[in-house]
């Protein structure tokens, strides 16, 4: 009874000191310095209505001398959230006296009365053996305690800008960045507002405000790289914001404008997106002035050397079904150059690896000089011209045919005569190129061979491929790696299927897959007479009806369910438009593909991934150097 007695006593003494002393202490302030308080209702606990009767809230706007965070109590609910029924009044007093603002409640002075009603009752808890949480009786009124001192704590915390910058991102408050960045909004919501207009002193102020703030700012990412007095900047801006507040008190027009730079804002993003894809597009297709000088120093060289000198070594081995056979069909010498260089260094036997390269009647002996001169070591390697293969001609090939009428000449050349598409990817030049569809007559090419692994130019080999050629494709013809996700990369992503020719035959949610590092059974390829199936759909879609330009819908529509899915570890893709690949899966993977449009040798290529496809080019090489090719 007496420890009970004792504790009231502590209880009641604390309670007089922090909530009637505060009363006695802030009504005489009220007569002689100028205060800010902001609070809320206390649902009628205290008659404090009584003594704001004879004050009225003035027409306009009365800003006091000076408002720092000292004086200022921001009263919030149990739930941390500040309540919404405070409200600011801006009194002013007869005579010269200073302006003085007074709020309507005093919940901030009961909260902090609470908390320490908290820590002397704990304190007892201490001195009598017990531990916080442990006592029968804390139960409501203890539990109520805790979250009130926390809440004070956050409160203090989101207020007070010196200690707003220590709270670190996962927590309320906003790193000084950020609240300067805050300011920034807010005050250019302030300016265009008309009301603002009326207040000429508050609009000269709040602009030199703003320019001090983007001074300080800068290209600032984070608070460390912020100069000395940036503290006080905040503090001023804050200040002159305040003011602004009291001008527009009325948020409709706040709301309304916020609105409108929202959707300015949203405009303005659209139409970047918009010319960043055509830029991209534009970049993708133009030939860097190296990649434009190497050809031309290969081919001047080329036609130098001797008639006997022009031959490679390692002839014997071009048909020879027992070895590992490449097909990589590209014009661009450089590229070319690293996937052979790169599939090579990797390779437990580069004796057994043969490698067959088809390019354009402008590029054979520039991709010929470069292998003359940076031989592949062991390894056999064959450059063609594909204007040699006699057989492929547009009385055989219906995409020869349609590459070369005069429809698919005005879609490219004269774009105002022909239906425009929206989707800039498929107006690429590459698209005409006869190269991008060999893929389609590998055993009109390779006549004496059973299996081939095909190689984009844009892919780099990072481990020995060999045992690719003993896996078992189930009498499938391509062994690919599947690329679908969730909702991504399936077949209704490629082919129209709203065409019921498209709908009646496949799926739209079969899984695609991806070119770029695919195994053929040329065998089953000719019992199951691929080509003529590839040949029949793309007779069908003359009329680009059926899909756009490209290889891989043709490829979907000609292997359905001709295709054996391979480990995604063999064939890890995204490295030429996506910034989330994985470091995890690159270091995994036996192929890694720089599909898109940021290939490795071009600028705009991604930074974090060009090492791994640079590594495999030889810079000091004296063609390079001579064209100003670096890393």
């Amino acid at each position: 009874m007496a420890r009970r007695r004792r504790r009231q006593t502590l209880v009641l003494f604390f309670l007089c000191i922090t909530v009637v002393a505060p009363l006695a202490v802030y009504t005489d302030r009220l007569a002689t310095t100028p205060t800010f308080v902001a609070i809320d209702h206390l649902d009628d606990e205290i008659p404090f209505q009584e003594s704001l009767g004879a004050v009225k809230e003035p027409a306009w706007p009365i800003f006091p001398k000076k408002l720092s965070d000292s004086n200022q109590i921001h009263a919030h609910s149990g739930n941390d959230a500040p309540v919404s029924g405070a409200r600011e009044i801006y009194l002013s007093n007869a005579g010269d006296r200073p302006n003085r603002v007074l709020s309507e409640d005093i919940k901030g002075t009961r909260l902090e009365a609470e908390s320490r009603i908290k820590q002397v009752t704990n304190e007892e808890g201490k001195h009598a053996g017990l531990q916080e949480g442990e006592t029968k009786g804390e139960e409501m009124p203890t539990r109520f305690h805790k979250t009130i001192s926390k809440t004070l704590s956050v409160n203090q915390d989101l207020h007070n800008p010196e200690m707003s910058s220590k709270v670190d991102s996962s927590g309320l408050s906003l790193a000084k960045v950020q609240q300067f960045k805050d300011q920034l909004i807010r005050a250019k919501v302030y300016l265009s507002l008309s009301p603002s207009r009326t207040y000429p002193e508050f609009i000269r102020e709040l602009r030199a405000r703003v320019r001090e703030v983007e001074h300080t700012l800068g290209d600032a990412t984070n608070d460390t790289e912020l100069p000395k007095g940036a503290h006080e900047k905040l503090k001023m801006m804050e200040q002159t914001l305040a003011k602004g507040r009291q001008i527009h008190n009325d948020c409709s027009s706040v709301i309304k404008k916020l609105r409108a730079f929202y959707q300015s804002a949203e405009d303005q993003l659209r139409a970047q997106k918009k010319q960043e894809l055509f830029l991209t597009q534009v970049a993708a297709k133009t030939l860097p002035r190296g990649l434009h000088c190497l050809p031309l120093h290969l081919t001047t060289a080329y036609h130098s050397l001797d008639s006997n000198k022009q031959q490679f070594p390692h002839q014997e081995k071009l048909e020879d079904p027992k070895l590992f056979h490449y097909a990589l069909f590209s014009d661009n010498v450089l590229a070319t150059a690293a996937v052979v260089n790169s599939t090579i260094l990797n390779a437990k036997y580069p004796e057994n690896h043969v490698f067959h390269i088809v390019t354009d009647r402008l590029n054979y002996a520039a991709m010929k000089m470069w292998f003359l001169a940076n031989p592949p070591g062991k390894a056999a390697i064959q450059v063609q011209n594909v204007d040699e293969f006699t057989w492929l001609n547009s009385s055989y090939s219906p995409v020869l045919k349609q590459l070369g009428s005069q429809s698919m000449i005005d879609y490219y050349f004269k774009s105002h005569l022909a239906k425009s598409d929206g989707n800039l990817k498929f107006r690429n030049p590459k698209y005409l190129s006869i190269l991008n569809h060999l893929r389609f007559y590998l055993p009109e090419i390779f006549p004496k061979l059973s299996k081939v692994v095909f190689l984009d130019d844009d892919v780099i080999v990072q481990k020995d491929l060999s045992s690719l050629w003993a896996i078992d494709l189930k009498e499938k013809v391509n062994g690919a790696a599947e690329t679908c996700g969730e909702n991504f990369h399936r077949f209704d992503r490629y082919l129209n299927f709203s065409n019921p020719l498209i709908a009646k035959n496949f799926d739209p949610r079969a899984c695609g897959w991806a070119y770029g590092m695919n195994v053929f059974d040329l065998i089953e390829w000719r019992k199951q007479n691929i080509t003529e199936i590839y040949h029949h759909w793309q007779k069908l879609n003359e009329d680009r009806l059926l899909w756009k330009l490209g290889t891989l819908p043709p490829g979907l529509i000609t292997f359905w369910k001709r295709t054996y899915p391979l480990d995604r570890s063999w064939h890890v893709l995204g490295l030429g438009y996506s910034l989330n690949v994985s470091q995890k899966d690159i270091a995994g993977a036996a192929v890694i593909h720089y599909n898109g449009n940021m290939k490795p040798w071009l600028e705009i290529g991604i930074g974090k991934y060009r090492n791994y496809w640079s590594k495999y080019v030889n810079y000091d090489q004296v063609y390079l150097r001579d064209c100003n090719i670096n890393p």
